[in-house]
């Protein structure tokens, strides 16, 4: 028979401007931790440049995802960089299947 007793109208207020300055709060939060995001590049960067295969050789183990997040190119270009590593001779198939190859370098 009861229910829920109608809240006044300052109390209403009250509770509005209460709401609003929590939005604001979590509005200015979200603005200051943002990042810039740019867009991986298609393209593999060049091989013939010794100082992307130096890098390449002081990771320990090199997978399509930690070489595309190295370099910021696309997991797709990665996977066909070090396809491309690997008939050179730079870098050795450790472990694969279809979804995932890992590699190491070669000394």
């Amino acid at each position: 028979m009861g229910g829920k007793k109608k809240l006044s109208l300052k109390q209403m207020e009250r509770m509005q401007l209460k709401k609003d300055e929590e939005e604001r709060k979590k509005k200015e939060k979200d603005k200051g931790g943002l990042k810039e995001k740019k867009p991986a590049g298609i393209i593999a960067p060049d091989l013939k440049g010794g100082k992307m295969v130096e890098e390449l050789k002081k990771m320990r183990v090199l997978t399509p995802y930690a070489v595309a997040s190295r370099f910021n190119i696309r997991i797709s270009a990665a996977k066909d960089l070090l396809e491309q590593l690997e008939d050179s001779g730079v870098v050795q198939l450790v472990s694969g299947n279809h979804d995932i190859k890992i590699y190491k370098a070669v000394d």
